[in-house]
C-alpha cells in the first residue's frame, strides 16, 4: 500500500511540475520574451497543452469567465496539492 501511495505522490508532483512549465512557457509567449513561432518551444507548449486539456476543460466549464486571465491552471495546481496532502495523510509519514 505504501508503494502505491508513493507512486501516486510522485506522479502528482510530476504533473505539478508539468503545469508550472506550461504556465511559464505561456507567460514567455504572452510577454513576447520568446517568439511563439519558434518550432521547438511551441511544440513543447502544444504537447503539454494537449496533455493538460482533459484536466483543464472541466475546470474551465465550471469557473466563471474572467476574460483574458485563465485561472484554471491555478485551480488544478490547488487540486493537485490537496490530493498530495491527502495521500501523505494516508501513508505512514
Amino acid at each position: 500500500m505504501n508503494t502505491i501511495i508513493d507512486i501516486l505522490i510522485m506522479l502528482s508532483q510530476t504533473l505539478n511540475m508539468i503545469v508550472i512549465v506550461w504556465i511559464i512557457i505561456g507567460l514567455l509567449f504572452a510577454f513576447n520574451i520568446v517568439d511563439p513561432r519558434q518550432p521547438f518551444l511551441y511544440s513543447v507548449y502544444d504537447a503539454i497543452n494537449r496533455l493538460l486539456a482533459p484536466l483543464l476543460n472541466p475546470i474551465r466549464r465550471i469557473m466563471p469567465d474572467t476574460g483574458a486571465v485563465d485561472f484554471s491552471p491555478m485551480v488544478l495546481l490547488l487540486g493537485i496539492w490537496i490530493f498530495i496532502r491527502i495521500l501523505v495523510g494516508l501513508g505512514p509519514y
